[in-house]
């Protein structure tokens, strides 16, 4: 099954000033050209005993701070977070032959910023936040089922964000830029933050 990538290069010339614009302009081009949920990323988070675990997300909002996404905070992911704030992150553009890795450390966001984001979800979603103890063992579906019209009947009309629901940020530390490359020579380019600022590195494929 294996592929080989084409000759598009990622040279440093070809970089924007900062990882925020060169993400921006990554996210846009794989918007425009079709990829599905281009948004969609693996976030990679670990136990305090070291065990790891994986899941896809969705990227919500991106800035000079960092990536924000929105969860229940008493999910594997959640909890996991709180007991080790450190986090990684992959954005996988497989039609374009390319990924975005960022590793950093994690906060949550303001109670304002969740609330703000939460009102602009659909309502299904604003009530299944309530309905799902996300991560748990249930019985089965008809229980979530249940669950979720316990809480329609609850709030028939503004759904607000329960305690346990909101938003983290990964504040990173490195932000890795990568494009595939024929014979497997790949471009990876590195931003780097260290106390001089932010610095580009070239990494060996």
């Amino acid at each position: 099954m294996r592929q080989e990538y084409g000759d598009l290069p990622l040279n440093e010339p070809d970089l924007a000033q900062d990882w925020p614009s060169q993400f921006a302009t990554w996210l846009d081009i794989a918007r425009k050209t079709g990829v599905e949920e281009p948004n969609a990323m693996v976030l990679a988070t670990a136990a305090l005993d070291g065990r790891p675990s994986a899941r896809s997300v969705l990227l919500k909002s991106v800035d000079d701070r960092g990536f924000v996404f929105f969860t229940n905070y008493e999910s594997r992911k959640g909890r996991e977070l709180i007991d080790n704030p450190h986090a990684s992150l992959v954005f996988p553009w497989y039609a374009l032959h390319r990924q975005v890795v960022v590793c950093g450390e994690v906060e949550r966001v303001t109670r304002t910023e969740t609330e703000e984001y939460f009102a602009s979800r659909p309502r299904g979603a604003r009530l299944g936040a309530w309905a799902s103890r996300q991560s748990e063992v249930i019985g089965g579906r008809a229980d979530l089922e249940a669950a979720w019209e316990a809480a329609e009947h609850r709030w028939p009309e503004e759904v607000p964000a329960p305690d346990h629901w909101g938003g983290f940020r990964v504040v990173p530390q490195t932000v890795e830029f990568w494009q595939g490359r024929r014979s497997r020579l790949h471009d990876r380019l590195r931003f780097r933050h260290s106390a001089a600022g932010w610095l580009v590195e070239r990494l060996s494929p």
